[in-house]
């Protein structure tokens, strides 16, 4: 059922039996072929494992180590007392062994695991922020996908639009170098209106080709982004009523400051760069782990007393109590490193929530005035729609002179541009406020997209 509507909403948009392209198919389609998002995707799983990283850290270590080969051992003990049942105790006894070119086999089963370790704490908690950065960073680049597609959107919409209004005045200014032409043979105009036409069409050509040209360049970067092709890709404008910001400056600054992701992993990265500074303090330096391993060492051949082998078998488990004493002055200096690094850090977090802060408030004023701009721009246009009407009657009376008609279609066009323009500010300000506040998703875009209508074919 929901195919069936879709097939018929495509034949009512378009009368030339081509679909008309909006926000929501973009967007969706840019999901699968913007490459700066696609980036961001193997970004995010990226970052998914890294609180499997930190909970590792604190796991038990255990390997097994094996060594094969030649060796050559040799002992000699002087001074040393001999005692065994039935020969007494010798003392002066000396005990010689060896062993030249031997076989040895040797391995160890080890097992080491953390008890206490502020270092190793600070690498958990730098992998946990890390983990949130990058959730932060894939709702921060699915916000940025959406302005993308919109301005792209609106791009192709405003240029197309600008060779659309070009295109009119060019047929008019046309028409009205045929009637200046005629009337002139007839003697009612002077031969400055034929001059003047001419000129004005001659400007008017030149814009329409440089129109054409941005059109296909704003075409190419929506297609580029979106993998839709430029022959598919008919596009919506503005047109209904818009949603408001809903809320005051205060509220959206607030929301701002707390959800925006952009401010909130400068936040995180705030925190990791502090966690590295810890890394490296003075209480970050001992460590405490519980260890254990088993062991055998064999070594067999033959050696200067004949036929030898030496075999030791080791079993341990019990803390080991690890107190860096000198490190040569590193550890000091990536401290220092590290607080200068954090401090570095928190400016640039500081100088970001101001910038957030100067933004929202922008958009905000950019809705609030933006819809009243608006209006008074319709206004504008309606009523240099109507002098352009009343201009043309007066010149086809001689009340007027060519030049007050071409000026007069000159600022209806530039009037009617002015007030698409403005809609589409608008709404990109609506956006803009939503991605500032963190708020920005498929639902605000559907807001935008319910407004849009069809553009009508001239």
């Amino acid at each position: 059922m929901k195919t069936w509507h879709s097939l018929t909403a495509c034949l009512i948009v378009a009368a030339n039996s081509a679909c008309a392209t909006d926000l929501m198919d973009v967007w969706r389609a840019a999901q699968l072929h913007d490459l700066d998002y696609i980036a961001a995707i193997s970004g995010h799983e990226a970052g998914t494992s890294k609180q499997a990283e930190a909970d590792a850290l604190w796991r038990p270590k255990v390997q097994f180590t094996g060594t094969a080969g030649r060796m050559s051992a040799d002992t000699s003990t002087q001074g040393a007392q001999f005692s065994a049942p039935g020969l007494g105790t010798n003392n002066g006894v000396v005990f010689n062994t060896s062993i030249n070119n031997g076989s040895l086999e040797r391995w160890a089963l080890s097992a080491r695991q953390p008890l206490i370790n502020r270092e190793l704490l600070s690498q958990s908690r730098q992998l946990n922020l890390n983990g949130e950065a990058s959730e932060l960073e894939w709702q921060f680049a699915r916000q940025s996908l959406i302005l993308r597609s919109a301005q792209r959107y609106f791009d192709v919409v405003m240029a197309q639009e600008s060779l659309s209004v070009l295109q009119r005045q060019e047929r008019s200014v046309e028409k009205s170098l045929g009637e200046i032409k005629l009337r002139f043979q007839l003697g009612d105009v002077p031969v400055t209106d034929s001059h003047e036409a001419t000129a004005r069409i001659d400007a008017i050509q030149a814009q329409v080709l440089s129109a054409e040209s941005d059109l296909q360049l704003k075409l190419a970067a929506l297609a580029d982004a979106s993998g839709l092709a430029t022959d598919k890709l008919s596009v919506m404008k503005p047109a209904g009523a818009l949603p408001g910001t809903g809320k005051t400056l205060d509220e959206w600054l607030g929301e701002a400051s707390q959800n925006n992701p952009e401010l909130r992993i400068r936040q995180t990265r705030l925190a990791i760069a502090r966690e590295e500074a810890a890394r490296y303090g003075v209480l970050a330096s001992p460590s405490l782990d519980l260890v254990g391993e088993v062991s055998r060492d064999h070594l067999a051949g033959t050696g200067d007393f004949g036929t030898a082998s030496n075999t030791s078998r080791n079993t341990l488990l019990g803390v080991q109590l690890t107190i860096p004493l000198y490190t040569g002055g590193y550890r000091s200096a990536r401290q220092n490193e590290s607080l200068a690094l954090a401090e570095k850090t928190l400016n640039e977090y500081d100088r970001t929530r101001q910038q957030i802060a100067l933004q929202t408030r922008s958009a905000w004023l950019g809705m609030t005035v933006g819809s009243r701009r608006v209006d008074a721009l319709a206004a504008s246009l309606k009523s240099n729609e109507a002098r352009l009407a009343a201009t043309r009657l007066g010149h086809k009376v001689g009340d007027r002179t060519t030049l007050d008609v071409l000026n007069a279609e000159n600022d209806a066009a530039n009037a009617r541009l002015s007030w698409m323009q403005a809609r589409i500010t608008l709404v990109m300000d609506r956006l803009q406020l939503a991605a500032l506040a963190g708020q920005l998703g498929e639902d605000q875009l559907q807001g935008i997209n319910n407004t849009l209508q069809a553009v009508e074919s001239d």
